[in-house]
């Protein structure tokens, strides 16, 4: 079965065009400020005609196979109800193979960590153009006060700021598009570059190919990004929109190419060529131009992390976090921890790096293993619906060969830069694997039992006034799947814990489906009056506000008139005045009168320290602190070793 768009056929329209510029293109449409720079780095004593003329010719057919043909026109087919992203093609066939958790913790990571390395490289390179004209200044602390500014300003959101990304990305290809001909024009030889002859006549003879290989990966970024954005924009405006940014992207490269051979200069001794196009009169705008749009692709990676870890969230990858909305814009959200974290790492890779150049190597690996997760991933889903197993083949040949192919060259300079790929990239999946495995843990030892064999010790206990009444309404969220079912830590909370006596016990249940904005939920009446429960399915891009969506369905119930909440007390029901509602929420915390394997009690332990520094799950759920009582029970109440003890001495 074909699973199609919901934005599919959307209409085109102008400004959603220039929206798509703004929001979708900023991180590969800056590419060419460093691309060409990173080839002459690894090439400097190499710089021949049939070289650079190889080098664009790697570069242009980079571009067709890998964000043309991969993800232009295959991988932007798989978009989960209107969403795209590694995490939503991940929800689409996770129950299809059990371990695929792994290649989205993997995948995820990378592209996390390219959320830190594209706003450095690029702000970083960007800067560097300044000292074309002002030799003394300082880089570091210009490029600095940039990203400072920029993380600054997430708490207060982007919306109004982001009206104006699609007019200046617009100008900006437009820049890259104009610059470029001029350059052409001058020596229309470059041209030569579109036959993919020259490119394999570099991969043969070029001494330093797999450090070559790296560079001209680099033009590839941000194709990832495109498909993380397809919710925001959709594919026709994507695809419609690409025509435009990627003649633009090779005129550019075409026209640094023909300016390398007008320009020969001694090796190791070239300026960055995407400059060197530009007229000296017009280098104060081009950099200007350039470090705004730096941060409008630093903008849209900072974004995407949000989108990232609160998908993540959702689908049990990441340890629950505070998601605030600054604005009314549709999909904007802020993670003040994530925002910092980030913050903290940008901050440490340019005072790392220094320069553009050193953090290439990073750059480019981060995406290759994004890219590589991506293709096992749609590995998946191409099989889930039923392409045919030759396309499936050529799809996995190519995308192996491909990315195969320059993940060895990422790997070649592993130890210039690629190193922090593994560093950053390995904690985040550190952390993800960690939250994941713990909560596996935690839910083997979680109890349940058949809730029949309660409905009448509740039935009695709600009646029995010589129990004093805790709530009209007592609510408890459940993790039991089943409707039948009910944890064992709710039974002793109601009965063991001092009894709670309640009119009417409430069991919410929160079910995160595969759709990303699924809103749905379900009634049962386990005992009319006295124990009800809801079911809610909820998209893993909806937030779980249980605190919002209780009350509408309370308010759905009482118009429907199956339910009645106003007050038994009869001084408010005279005034119509709603009766009470009181969450419990139980904390599991350890029982250490057990033993675990060391692997496995190292993993529980990091999980619950990440659950204590993170949010609570009174503010994750949305709840009212006013009304919340929260309960500390054993994780494991009957497992682990007994000991037996043996009674000495006398019997009396």
């Amino acid at each position: 079965m074909k699973i199609k768009s919901a934005q599919a056929h959307s209409p085109l329209t102008t400004s959603g065009l220039i929206i798509t510029l703004g929001i979708v293109f900023g991180a590969i449409g800056t590419s060419p400020l460093y691309v060409m720079k990173a080839i002459l780095g690894v090439s400097a004593s190499h710089v021949t005609h049939s070289m650079v003329i190889g080098a664009v010719s790697c570069i242009i057919w980079t571009l067709t196979l890998q964000a043309t043909i991969k993800y232009i026109y295959i991988i932007l087919r798989a978009d989960n109800r209107g969403e795209g992203g590694i995490l939503s093609l991940y929800a689409l066939v996770r129950k299809r193979k059990k371990g695929l958790f792994a290649i989205a913790i993997i995948g995820a990571s990378a592209l996390l960590a390219d959320c830190i390395l594209m706003p450095s490289i690029t702000i970083v390179s960007a800067v560097e153009g300044l000292q074309l004209q002002y030799p003394g200044i300082g880089i570091l602390p210009v490029a600095l006060l940039i990203v400072t500014a920029i993380f600054l300003i997430q708490q207060f959101g982007t919306a109004t700021l982001g009206s104006s990304f699609g007019p200046i990305m617009l100008l900006w290809f437009i820049m890259l598009g104009v610059l470029g001909l001029i350059q052409i024009v001058q020596l229309p030889i470059i041209l030569k570059a579109f036959n993919p002859y020259y490119a394999v006549q570099l991969i043969v003879n070029h001494p330093h190919i797999l450090l070559l290989l790296g560079a001209v990966f680099l033009c590839t970024t941000g194709a990832e990004a495109i498909y993380t954005d397809l919710g925001h924009c959709g594919i026709r405006d994507i695809r419609a929109s690409w025509i435009f940014v990627k003649t633009a992207l090779l005129l550019n490269y075409l026209g640094q190419g023909a300016w390398i051979l007008l320009h020969p200069q001694p090796a190791g001794n070239y300026e960055n060529p995407f400059f060197g196009i530009m007229p000296w009169w017009f280098l104060p705008f081009g950099v200007l131009l350039s470090t705004v749009a730096a941060i409008i692709a630093s903008q849209s990676l900072i974004s995407a992390s949000y989108t990232i870890i609160s998908e993540a969230i959702q689908l049990s990858l990441w340890p629950k976090v505070k998601i605030s909305y600054p604005t009314t814009q549709k999909g904007q959200m802020y993670i003040s921890s994530v925002n910092w974290l980030l913050f903290a790492a940008v901050v440490f890779v340019i005072l790392i790096f220094q320069r553009s150049g050193n953090i290439e190597a990073a750059y480019v690996l981060s995406i290759t293993v994004t890219m590589l997760m991506t293709s096992v991933l749609m590995t998946y889903f191409m099989q889930r619906i039923k392409r045919r197993k030759v396309s499936i083949l050529i799809f996995v040949a190519g995308s192996l060969a491909l990315e195969g192919t320059f993940l060895v060259a990422n790997l070649a300079d592993f130890f210039n830069g690629g190193w922090v790929t593994l560093l950053i990239g390995g904690l985040t999946a550190f952390v993800m694997y960690a939250w994941h495995r713990g909560r596996y843990i935690k839910n083997q030892f979680t109890r349940y039992e058949d809730i029949a064999r309660y409905t009448e010790a509740i039935t009695d206990l709600s009646r029995d006034e010589n129990v004093p009444l805790f709530a009209t309404n007592l609510v408890y969220i459940t993790l039991a799947n089943q409707p039948d079912k009910i944890e064992t830590k709710i039974v002793y909370s109601i009965f063991n814990k001092s009894p709670k006596r309640a009119s009417t016990y409430w069991l919410l249940h929160v079910h995160i489906t595969d759709e990303p904005h699924t809103l749905e939920y379900a009634v049962e009446k386990i005992i009319p009056g006295v124990l009800i429960r809801i079911d809610f399915r909820l998209g893993f891009k909806v937030q779980p506000r249980i605190n919002l969506y209780f009350k509408h369905v309370l308010m759905e119930l009482v118009h429907d008139k199956e339910i009645d909440i106003e007050s038994e007390f009869p001084a408010l029901q005279k005034h119509h005045i709603p009766a009470d509602f009181f969450f419990v929420i139980i904390r599991r915390i350890q029982n250490y009168d057990f033993d675990f394997p060391p692997f496995k009690q190292f993993m529980l332990n990091v999980f619950l320290w990440l659950a204590r520094i993170t949010t609570s799950d009174v503010r994750t759920y949305g709840l009212d602190t006013s009304n919340v009582l929260e309960e500390k029970v054993p994780y494991v109440l009957e497992t682990g070793k007994r000991h037996r003890l043996t009674r000495v001495g006398n019997r009396t």
